[in-house]
């Protein structure tokens, strides 16, 4: 029996080998992963919010399959005949019947609902901070310009996600969230009325929507985004993880843990997003469309608020004023049409800064070390003042709640707003540039004179003084291995050519001033400076 059984096992060792050769002639599987294994990857804690993303959408995708199960993506009346006591009799759509009966009859329905929807907050979320952290670090620099890209297209596919999923229900809140978004996309010249008959099937609210968002919502984004995500990580991988400045690190080699360690790390850390998410979904309620209602054409939810992703844009249609212009005899509402362009606009300078700062510096090199936000003081007071500007409209969202709470006026909570809307950015600008600019004569005082001790000392005619102890090479590293650019001369960049590229030359040439002109770094010390003060030049 023992002679059969190792002649068995070798057969079976034999034909996996061959199959294994097999795959590998074919695919390279084997290759690749092998060659991967021997990578190193950083190991700091901002790299875990793009982990959050991808684990975030992978809770979204189950919970999203379970959901799907049992629900009806139609609008046709029916009579409530379910558990909630309250709604019994009452028309509604099969959607909110269906989900009713997810919430109150399906066995773990409700969890799973909940999980679904704190997940795709969390997605979002996640997203957008990773993206502030690229952002400010400047991990988007050649060669991870398409990773940005894709990042990006993620962030807005996540949104519009949530937006479809989100009024899915057809309950009172979700119908009143589309009547805004309907008349906002009425207010778009020429095409606006199109758009709208063609999303709702007609008069709005229609009978095709819940349909179209759930095809919307279960098949193409998720589609897109998983597409996205695959190209995504195969460019990390193909052009390796960024890491920040330090001992050992430059713009050619990883310092990190090996691929066996960080997969061990990121597998215990997904089961911690998916018990976090599921602790929130079991103590956390989240849209309870019982006490909504069905969706009624003719009553709208009072204290109505989106997901936070889409207070933005909220906030922005609530603090404009109610401007109209009637021109051959059509009337543009740009009360809706320019929140819309102005949050259209708001994130499109988010995707395309990158690509600005590239043709403004002309750097065409490499970059793998990441940058410390202080030492890009325009680029850094940029995005905090865009997340200023985020956070007030997101503010003016909330207008009527903050109103009913403070016991204010809601007129004076919108104007309060709309100040904020203007004033707070840019004073945010000012006091993240000249912050960082503080930081950075910090660092220069620190690379010239040393760290202090906290020592004090008397020198011999009476004098106290602090005693610095002088940084190590590694140290002064960190703080002198960046690179500051010059800012370009209109006459540098004007040479013969049509008038248009004269144009942008000049364009560029004032852009460069902007970001790395005079008042916008701090020179950092040069080597003989450093021996000149330290005395390290002296015999």
């Amino acid at each position: 029996m023992g002679h059969v059984s190792r002649e068995t096992a070798a057969r079976s060792e034999g034909k996996g080998e061959r199959i294994a050769e097999w795959a590998e002639g074919r695919l390279g599987v084997y290759g690749l992963v092998r060659e991967k294994a021997r990578a190193a990857f950083p190991d700091h804690w901002s790299f875990m919010l793009g982990e959050i993303c991808l684990y975030s959408f992978v809770i979204i995708v189950v919970t999203g399959v379970y959901l799907s199960l049992y629900f009806h993506p139609s609008m046709a009346q029916v009579e409530y005949h379910g558990s909630y006591a309250p709604l019994q009799g009452q028309l509604v759509s099969e959607a909110f019947d269906s989900t009713m009966h997810i919430s109150f009859d399906v066995r773990g329905g409700l969890l799973i609902r909940q999980a679904h929807h704190w997940a795709a907050l969390i997605f979002v979320a996640a997203m957008l901070v990773h993206m502030m952290r690229v952002f400010f670090t400047g991990a988007f620099r050649k060669p991870r310009e398409l990773t940005w890209l894709f990042g990006f297209a993620l962030l807005i596919l996540g949104m519009f996600g949530g937006l479809t999923g989100y009024d899915l229900p057809d309950d009172l809140l979700s119908g009143t969230g589309l009547a805004v978004v309907n008349g906002t996309i009425l207010s778009i010249p020429i095409v606006g009325t199109y758009l709208s008959m063609f999303l709702f099937g007609g008069e709005f609210p229609g009978n095709d929507l819940v349909a179209r968002f759930n095809a919307i919502h279960v098949l193409l984004i998720p589609a897109l985004m998983v597409g996205l995500l695959v190209a995504h990580v195969l460019l990390v991988l193909r052009h390796r993880h960024t890491q920040y400045p330090g001992p050992g690190r430059t713009n050619s080699n990883v310092v990190g843990l090996p691929l066996k360690v960080r997969a061990v790390k990121s597998a215990g850390y997904f089961f911690f997003v998916s018990g976090a998410v599921l602790v929130l979904a079991a103590v956390a309620q989240i849209n309870p469309v019982w006490v909504y209602g069905p969706y009624r054409a003719d009553q709208v939810s009072a204290g109505s608020q989106p997901d936070w992703y889409m207070g933005v844009a909220d906030g922005l249609l609530r603090v404009m004023p109610g401007w109209e212009v009637t021109f051959w005899g059509h009337t543009v509402a740009l009360d809706n049409l320019i929140p819309l362009l102005v949050g259209v606009g708001l994130f499109l300078a988010m995707g395309a800064y990158p690509f600005i700062e590239s043709w403004v510096t002309g750097d065409d090199r490499e970059r793998h070390l990441l940058d410390r936000p202080r030492n890009r003081p325009v680029r850094t007071a940029l995005g905090v003042a865009w997340i200023a500007f985020y956070l007030v409209a997101l503010i003016g969202a909330a207008n009527d709640i903050i109103a009913i709470r403070f016991r204010v006026s809601v007129e004076s909570v919108t104007w309060a707003v709309r100040i904020g809307l203007l004033v707070v950015p840019l004073l945010a600008y000012v006091i993240t540039k000249r912050w960082a600019l503080g930081l950075q004569r910090r660092d220069r005082d620190k690379v010239l004179h040393g760290r202090e001790t906290g020592m004090i000392k008397r020198l011999p005619h009476g004098e106290f003084v602090e005693v610095h102890e002088p940084l190590s090479q590694e140290q002064l590293h960190v703080l002198t291995q960046h690179d500051q650019y010059e800012p370009i001369s209109a006459g540098a960049v004007c040479v013969n050519g049509a008038a248009e590229s004269r144009l942008a030359q000049r364009l560029r040439a004032r852009l460069s001033r902007s970001l790395y002109g005079e008042g916008t770094q701090i020179i950092k010390p040069t080597a003989h400076e450093y021996k000149e003060i330290t005395g390290k030049n002296r015999h």
